[in-house]
């Protein structure tokens, strides 16, 4: 018999004073059984730092050709692909191919860095391309919020991110790697 996901209910306000983007999200986050709540938590930062009315969660970790997170316009083009983690440089490619802009957020410390350092120079061409580290300490202490029930509040304002569930406050240390040159 298959695990099923766990289900969590998250509300996420976000403030983002920086885009000027100021919302309340109702989530329900399916974690599949393979899915720690390091990443689980890292998919709920990824939509903090991009929230959008349009943003929804694809099946990610069970599907090979859909991000963790995306954005589609309404012809069904894809504006945004999130993915999380440490995917082969074919899948890169063919994520840059289909979306206008795409983000990668790397968070497994020291082995991201080793993975990032070998592909970075075939990857500096895909212009579409942006890859965030989260610092390991950041995905830790995020972790620490994981909940079967979540009221989180985000807050960004100039460059700076902290997530927050009323009793700690977690300050996101995020790091990037490789900016997009096309504009988004």
């Amino acid at each position: 018999m298959a695990l099923k996901s766990t289900i969590h209910r998250v509300q996420l306000q976000v403030a983002d004073m920086d885009r000027h983007y100021y919302a309340e999200h109702a989530l329900t986050v399916a974690q599949h059984p393979s899915e720690t709540d390091e990443r689980m938590m890292v998919r709920l930062l990824a939509f903090a730092l991009n929230a959008d009315d349009a943003l929804a969660f694809g099946r990610g970790v069970s599907t090979e050709d859909e991000p963790d997170l995306w954005i589609k316009d309404l012809t069904g083009a894809i504006d945004l692909w999130i993915q999380l983690g440490q995917p082969d440089e074919k899948s890169l490619r063919r994520a840059c191919g289909r979306a206008r802009h795409v983000i990668l957020y790397l968070y497994s410390g020291h082995g991201a860095r080793i993975w990032w350092d070998a592909l970075a120079g075939r990857l500096a061409a895909l212009d579409n391309l942006t890859v965030v580290d989260v610092a390991p300490a950041t995905v830790q202490s995020l972790a620490g919020l994981a909940a079967k029930n979540m009221t989180l509040n985000a807050t960004l304002q100039d460059g700076m991110v902290w997530i927050a569930d009323g009793d700690q406050a977690v300050e996101v240390a995020l790091e990037v790697l490789k900016a997009a040159t096309r504009p988004a």
